[in-house]
């Protein structure tokens, strides 16, 4: 599927390529004649064919993902590693420094609920989908964090922090980190 979809980038960049910078400089300065050659008509299907083939398969992909998920993300991340943003638990002694963890996402939200929240900046208001795509993002990242340090052991995660960017639009990259430690008993 991903080289399916790399395949329809690679003739969306072609097609547009091609009809930007060969296709409107020969209809200003060559063309007098209205028929359009069919170099062009191949560069603007390819254009038109790459859109279509990458979101089909991203569309694919995404229910592929949903039904072997059996579901949306959970709400809580799995509680078996302990996590705290201080560098001390009361009552409780750290025995062993596992070291750093980690866990990474970046989310955006579809267009449509892009365009909602467009409008809603414009009339005021919370900004609900990216409240909602930020707590999805916030959740994964944190799961793959507890993820990491279960596998190394750990009973619980100091120090945990959140970090997120822009990546670019509406994306959001979260990644969330913390010192993996083992504690007495």
């Amino acid at each position: 599927m991903k080289i399916l979809r790399q395949i329809g980038s690679l003739a969306f960049v072609l097609g547009i390529f091609t009809a930007v910078f060969a296709g409107i400089p020969w209809y200003v300065i060559i063309a007098d004649d209205p028929v359009v050659p069919w170099w062009l008509r191949i560069a603007v299907f390819c254009l038109l064919g790459g859109i279509l083939v990458v979101l089909g398969t991203v569309a694919l992909e995404q229910r592929r993902d949903k039904t072997s998920r059996g579901g949306p993300l959970p709400t809580e991340p799995d509680r078996a590693v302990l996590l705290l943003n201080s560098a001390a638990l009361p009552g409780r002694e750290i025995t062993e420094i596992l070291g750093l963890v980690q866990g990474h996402t970046v989310f955006a939200i579809w267009l449509g609920k892009d365009l909602s929240a467009i409008v809603r900046l414009i009339l005021g208001g919370e900004l609900t989908e990216y409240t909602e795509m930020m707590g999805r993002a916030r959740t994964a990242a944190t799961s793959r964090m507890v993820a990491q340090a279960a596998e190394m052991g750990a009973d619980a995660i100091i120090n945990v922090r959140y970090m997120t960017t822009s990546v670019v639009g509406s994306a959001a990259e979260l990644l969330a980190y913390g010192t993996a430690v083992k504690l007495s008993a």
